[in-house]
């Protein structure tokens, strides 16, 4: 073989090494690009897991034993609450010159239809329009019913402690109001402390609150949902001697709003 040929030869054979290199470093990188894009959706899930589990885990223990039980008046579990807070109630569009308004409560036992209060509580009743706009009430519970009184709801954590992040003002009704049967009027734990919780007067019992609870307004129709949550079994509640706690789940599935003017 002579020299010439000897060198083509290690040429092609240095050739065909630079070209297999070459591929192999291909490989290589084309392999570690596979396998970080499997780890960037292996975090992926797993981050979206870690969310989704946080969001459950948020729930308040309170809701989650409402969750628990049996729903109400035979009717299916709604999807759960999503907490949300705000900072404050945004002006409701065209609520101000309402010449009328009602919202209506969709339960576990049937709808309720309330007249707001516009004139005499124009805060209070924003600050339900907007809350209810907001889907806040959307999957909240009745948490409690007490025989006589009252069924109260729109609080979060379903314990008689939530609400919305804020607080409006203080809208009482004058010295002398009856909160007679069918008044629906904002609970609270003392002047300034008005948020999202609600009561609807369902007995006589109501005549002995005080002038100190924002009216919202009055039933207008919805009274055979109203008997049916009020005949939902109770238990004593925690820490308390009122037989208001109960036993089976009244969800506020949603609410809807009609806003009048004319």
């Amino acid at each position: 073989m002579t020299d010439r040929r000897h060198r083509q030869k290690e040429h092609r054979a240095a050739k065909r090494e630079a070209e297999r290199k070459r591929e192999s470093r291909r490989e290589l990188v084309k392999r570690i690009g596979t396998a970080l894009l499997f780890g960037v959706v292996v975090i992926g899930v797993i981050m979206l897991s870690g969310v989704l589990a946080n969001r459950k885990a948020k729930l308040p223990a309170g809701y989650e034993g409402f969750r628990a039980q049996e729903t109400a008046c035979g009717a299916e579990q709604p999807p759960a609450e999503e907490i949300v807070t705000f900072a404050a109630p945004e002006t409701v569009p065209g609520l101000a010159e309402a010449t009328s308004a009602t919202v209506t409560l969709v339960t576990s036992c049937g709808d309720i239809t309330i007249e707001l209060e516009l004139d005499g509580s124009p805060e209070t009743a924003n600050s339900f329009v907007f809350l209810a706009n907001q889907g806040f009430y959307d999957g909240q519970v009745i948490h409690r019913i007490s025989p006589d009184y009252v069924f109260q709801g729109g609080d979060p954590k379903a314990d008689g402690t939530g609400g919305p992040g804020y607080v409006i003002a203080d809208e009482f009704p004058p010295e002398g109001f009856v909160y007679e049967e069918g008044v629906v009027a904002m609970s609270n734990r003392g002047a300034r402390n008005t948020g999202s919780q609600f009561f609807v007067v369902t007995g006589p019992d109501g005549r002995f609150l005080n002038n100190q609870f924002n009216v919202l307004g009055r039933v207008v129709s919805g009274q055979d949902a109203i008997d049916a949550i009020m005949a939902v079994p109770t238990a004593t509640a925690p820490g308390t001697v009122e037989k208001s706690l109960p036993l089976e789940t009244v969800y506020i599935e949603a609410i809807s709003v009609d806003i009048s003017d004319s």
